[in-house]
């Protein structure tokens, strides 16, 4: 709890966020910060302090805290109004506007909906003018998704965007700002972003492939596919293929030696962290919770999943992707390790100050964020997955098939979402530089692909769009 000054909380270097529903999360930081205006507009310490956890509790003595709203809060007066700006990883952001200046409201809840995590800073407007774009604003619908976009890329931290949407069958893409700051390079459909996460739904895919082909089973123990002295470690062996991709393994979300490794790049944390490495890990590893029980997102779960997969197919990680799905779906751009044409049609990226940071490289964990791509090859793959005939049909209703329901649906690798109360399949992404969103909904035709080249969550973004299509 501070104002005029950053506290960073949040562990670094994650693939994305909480993987529940981004609109159940909203829902519950948009009551707590209505609660937070109407309590100080009342000046009720009492009752601010009912809104915190146990542990922000245990932290700040109830006089600290009541000290802090009554000289730094209370003297800005009133609190006229209030506006959600965004989610950065699992921390929500408000505008404050009181009568005698704006600020910005930065929670965190935990599982219950109480604060850990409250600080208050000056307010940065957004860019002064708007951002170019490609968006020709002749419709209804284009000039909502522009006010949508608007909200997203006019912020002072982000840089370029490339928009993709399916709307009952037809295809619109929109560049906005620029491929790297200065440049005046308008992003276009076929510009390359790294994509974070939503690489996890294609890991799944090529389980699925493998599966439909006799190669392995969804309810095979994984300890069948690792090396005898990893194999060995019993908390391993009750794990089976189908949790590793719905993250209910109960394995850690990282590994607990990944910051710790000899040769760590702290910008590029997954670079050179091995096979050898993980394994050495997964020798003595202990679970969270106990497997199949919970959903408890895990990085390391698909990594692992990859690996696997190779062994299976005798293959790289990269090469199956381009094998099983990008040949079959005329995907061109969606790859590892980017190659010299590719890598000019590459964006810079930036972290959440706005500052460039170099991209990530991947080695054993890449089966879990290793992939670049671009809205045009993206669409073809939401498309595919909406497609009752063609390429992949099988394996990608698998990966749809809910294998985990409760307080959230997971599929394998893809989460269900509710967005204006329909169902969508949806996964995010995010690297130190860069944000991703993907969701569609087969029966009303209709999907999202939103990619950002700075590290400014598009969750928001990709949710509000979707929910325009209606």
């Amino acid at each position: 709890m501070m104002k005029r000054s950053h506290i960073y909380l949040i562990g670094l270097f994650y693939i994305v966020t909480s993987a529940s529903s981004f609109a159940q999360s909203k829902h519950k930081a948009d009551s707590v910060a209505a609660l937070l205006k109407t309590y100080i507009n009342a000046r009720n310490n009492p009752a601010l302090h009912t809104l915190t956890s146990k542990k922000y509790q245990a932290a700040i003595s109830t006089k600290d805290f009541a000290d802090f709203f009554t000289a730094q809060i209370f003297t800005s007066g009133q609190i006229t109004a209030v506006s959600f700006t965004g989610f950065d990883k699992n921390t929500a952001h408000y505008k404050l506007t009181f009568e005698k200046e704006i600020l910005q409201l930065s929670i965190i809840l935990d599982g219950e909906g109480k604060l850990d995590y409250l600080i208050f800073d000056p307010y940065v407007a957004g860019k002064a003018n708007l951002v170019a774009t490609s968006n020709p604003l002749k419709t209804p619908l284009e000039k909502r998704i522009d006010s949508a976009i608007r909200m997203y890329i006019q912020q002072p931290n982000t840089v370029g965007l490339s928009v993709g949407i399916i709307n009952k069958g037809q295809i619109s893409t929109y560049g906005y700002g620029e491929t790297a700051k200065g440049n005046a390079k308008l992003p276009d459909a076929n510009t390359v972003f790294e994509i974070g996460s939503i690489t996890k739904t294609f890991t799944a895919t090529l389980l699925a492939y493998y599966v439909l082909a006799g190669k392995l089973k969804l309810t095979d123990p994984i300890t069948m596919y690792l090396p005898d002295s990893v194999a060995a470690n019993k908390n391993l062996q009750k794990i089976i293929l189908t949790e590793l991709s719905n993250h209910t393994s109960g394995l850690p979300s990282l590994p607990g030696n990944l910051f710790s490794q000899p040769h760590l790049e702290i910008l590029n944390p997954y670079k050179n962290y091995d096979k050898r490495q993980l394994f050495a890990y997964l020798k003595n590893c202990n679970l969270v919770t106990p497997p199949g029980e919970v959903s408890a997102y895990s990085n390391m779960g698909v990594g692992l999943l990859g690996l696997i997969l190779e062994k299976v197919s005798g293959k790289t990680f990269e090469q199956m992707v381009n094998d099983v799905i990008c040949k079959p779906l005329g995907m061109t751009s969606t790859i590892q390790n980017l190659n010299p044409a590719l890598s000019q049609k590459f964006v810079s990226i930036y972290n959440k100050n706005g500052v460039a940071t170099p991209a990530w490289d991947f080695d054993a964990l890449k089966a879990c964020g290793a992939l670049h791509s671009t809205v045009t090859d993206l669409l073809l793959y939401v498309k595919a997955n909406m497609q009752a005939n063609g390429p992949l049909t099988k394996e990608f209703a698998l990966t749809h098939h809910i294998t985990f329901n409760k307080k959230e649906k997971v599929g394998l690798n893809w989460f269900i979402i509710k967005i204006k109360d329909v169902d969508h399949y949806f996964h995010n992404g995010g690297t130190y530089g860069s944000s991703s969103f993907v969701a569609f909904n087969p029966d009303k035709k209709i999907a999202v692909v939103v990619l950002s080249n700075a590290q400014e969550s598009t969750d928001a973004l990709g949710v509000g769009l979707a929910g325009l299509l209606f």
